[in-house]
């Protein structure tokens, strides 16, 4: 629960130790390089985008190479690999830095055969297309471009319309005298377009297309100088050549698949150089000296400064500047698991109160509510487990998430067992229909009370927890102005707030209202109304007086009080949002119940005990899988709609250092 102190670091340098020292920076990966504008200084900037775009599409074109090659490799390798980085030593990595040229050369040649492919498959994809086309002229046993013989005139056309062989003849020679020298044949005909060749003499073929073409009669669109037939084969065969290239091409970039683990590497290797490249191109420099400033973890900040001095003959200063510098969280295991919750709605400013240590703690204990099944929690935690044992190198956001889960299933399963599913009613549902059990025995009993029959007691707990939510980020606040010595604020927007809501739950408790609800009567003695009701009135009066102190007219003053104290309808509303809890808990439940009883409608036999497992296995993954989104969502919302609104301002930048961009892999330390 706390912000890791920052430091800032000027270091300056001459220019031949420049190098050295970026790559020490980059290798140690602590400090975050934060250069001024250069302004009207002595300093100048070196342009290096060129090189850093041409690192950066290098690394772009191995990446490329590398998800291709991936689906060449015939050896099935679990997806899951990619949850952590692959360990090379640096003698791995500096045989790759050295031959990269070599390795590049073949990600060119990949890339070459690719290109290769795309064209072949380009073209057969025309050559299909112009096979399409000829294919209704197939009929048609003279070149499509015949247009005349010596005696002859020849029409290769359509008719926007279905007709038969008679209906174009009768076009064709309408108004033509005996003996008609006329020749019609519909060489196809579908879709409302007829393929027509027309053959007429000479001395009528004005009049026979006139005829055609007052009838729709359009010229065919494209010439070929074959037959359609030895046009189609033609283009067969050529479609058939493509798909031989494409295999020799296929069957060449499958040698390339046992590169993969050095193209990772060589991957890497130039997108550190880009990102190098990035930071030199903001470092202010002249010809002799440069200046890089940046900040470090202050437990770190004397331990670089003495490497960067000694080593690379730099002259250091360090500076504190809490407004500026960047933020970094230092929380416990179980808590840092949170972490990404918290960044996802915003970090904290220096100075103020980093919340992930509670928000931690009610956020795995109100995602197991809202979850609630034992059995579903369980598996959770087992898969998060297995995946957190097994791979150890995955990614910081990855590893924390997983974490996250695996302490939300262990919450889940113990709210399960508390409130008795156990993947809904599933051990009751089996023991009743395959064991002959007594449909009146329960044979996983809660542990607590079941929700479903008995869910306003669970609503009653559910604003119970609530308020205590509340309150816990009401007490976040005061830490606050205690932190920062402002006890007049502490008592006034803290301590008066405790006493005015405390003080209005202790009257509404004894009530008819509540007693309706609660399905139970509360009985207060005197004394506790009497000092409900002035604890309230005094927490109300120092709201009053207090709330707006800032101001010196008594006038304003007040009414901004006023104001104020209508802010409780706001926490009325919060309360009544963590009925979400009862909602989705019961929907888990439900749902759950209604899958186990659809199971188990075939009973007790073979086609039973299969339908069960069947509708069982499918019907309880859909559930998990919709139930575990609306339970992290909704948690989420708890936290930033009614938690952090009672205290928690974002605002703070996240610490990003200058280190290797690894996307593969993990160079093993000494």
């Amino acid at each position: 629960m706390a912000i890791v102190e920052m430091r800032r670091l000027n270091v300056y340098s001459t220019k031949k130790h420049r190098k050295a020292t970026l790559e020490f920076l980059q290798e140690i990966g602590a400090m975050e390089i934060d250069c001024p504008d250069i302004g009207d200084t002595p300093f100048e900037a070196m342009d290096t985008s060129g090189e850093r775009v041409r690192f950066q599409k290098i690394a772009d074109e191995f990446d490329h190479v590398i998800d291709l090659l991936k689906s060449y490799d015939t050896k099935g390798k679990s997806s899951l690999l990619n949850l952590e980085n692959t360990l090379v030593s640096k003698e791995e990595y500096k045989e790759i830095e050295k031959n990269r040229r070599e390795y590049y050369s073949k990600v060119k040649d990949v890339l070459g055969l690719e290109k290769s492919i795309t064209e072949s498959k380009a073209t057969i994809t025309r050559k299909q297309n112009k096979i399409a086309t000829l294919s209704p002229w197939s009929k048609l046993d003279i070149p499509l471009n015949s247009e005349k013989t010596r005696c002859t005139k020849i029409f290769i056309g359509t008719f926007p319309d279905s007709l038969s062989e008679e209906t174009v003849y009768a076009i064709a020679t309408e108004g033509l005298e005996e003996p008609i020298p006329v020749t019609a044949s519909v060489l196809y005909n579908e879709n409302q377009i007829t393929n027509v060749c027309v053959i007429a003499t000479n001395r009528v073929a004005d009049q026979v297309e006139e005829n055609m073409r007052s009838h729709g009669y359009s010229k065919l669109p494209f010439l070929s100088h074959r037959i359609p037939n030895d046009a189609i084969a033609k283009r067969q065969k050529d479609a058939e050549e493509e798909k031989k290239k494409i295999e020799e091409a296929e069957k060449e970039i499958a040698t390339y698949v046992d590169y993969i683990p050095k193209f990772k590497i060589a991957a890497d290797y130039f997108r550190t150089r880009s990102e190098k490249y990035r930071v030199l191109g903001t470092l202010p420099q002249s010809n002799k000296v440069f200046f890089i400033q940046g900040w470090v973890e202050a437990r770190q900040a004397e331990g670089i400064a003495k490497i960067l001095e000694e080593k690379y003959d730099a002259v250091v200063e360090i500076e504190q500047d809490d407004e500026a510098a960047p933020i970094k969280l230092k929380n416990n295991h179980f808590s840092e698991a949170s972490e990404g919750v918290l960044e996802a709605y915003g970090l904290p400013t220096h100075g103020r109160v980093d919340p992930t240590v509670v928000m931690s703690i009610f956020y795995v204990f109100f995602f197991g509510m809202m979850l609630s099944d034992a059995g579903y929690g369980i598996l959770m935690a087992i898969v998060c487990g297995i995946v957190l044992k097994k791979y150890k190198r995955m990614a910081s956001g990855t590893n924390k998430m997983l974490r996250l889960f695996f302490w939300c299933g262990i919450s889940t399963a113990f709210w399960g067992f508390m409130f008795g599913g156990f993947f809904g009613d599933a051990i009751d549902v089996i023991a009743h229909t395959f064991f002959g059990v007594s449909e009146k025995t329960t044979v996983l009993k809660p542990l607590w009370f079941a929700p479903l029959n008995n869910p306003m007691r669970l609503l009653i707990w559910c604003m119970l927890f609530g308020i205590i939510h509340l309150y816990a980020g009401l007490a976040m606040k005061g830490y606050e102005y205690l932190k920062n010595k402002d006890v007049v604020g502490f008592f006034s927007d803290v301590i008066a707030w405790y006493m005015f809501l405390t003080g209005l739950i202790l009257m509404l408790l004894p009530t008819s209202i509540f007693a309706s609800i609660a399905q139970m009567n509360i009985t207060f003695p005197d004394w506790l109304n009497l000092l409900a009701k002035i604890i309230t009135i005094v927490g109300l009066v120092v709201i009053i007086l207090m709330a707006g102190r800032a101001n010196k007219n008594w006038g304003l003053r007040i009414a901004l009080g006023a104001y104020d104290i209508y802010g409780v309808t706001g926490w009325l509303s919060d309360v009544l949002s963590y009925s979400r809890l009862l909602a989705l808990g019961l929907a888990t439940g439900v749902i759950a119940s209604v899958i186990n009883t659809m199971a188990a409608m075939k009973g007790k036999t073979v086609l039973g005990v299969i339908i069960f497992i069947l509708v069982f296995l499918v019907g309880h993954a859909l559930n998990i899988a919709i139930n575990l989104l609306g339970a992290y969502v909704h948690t989420n919302r708890l936290q930033y709609v009614e938690f952090f609104g009672k205290f928690y301002d974002a605002g703070g930048t996240p610490f990003q250092p200058f280190k290797s961009n690894h996307k593969y892999i993990e160079i093993k330390e000494d």
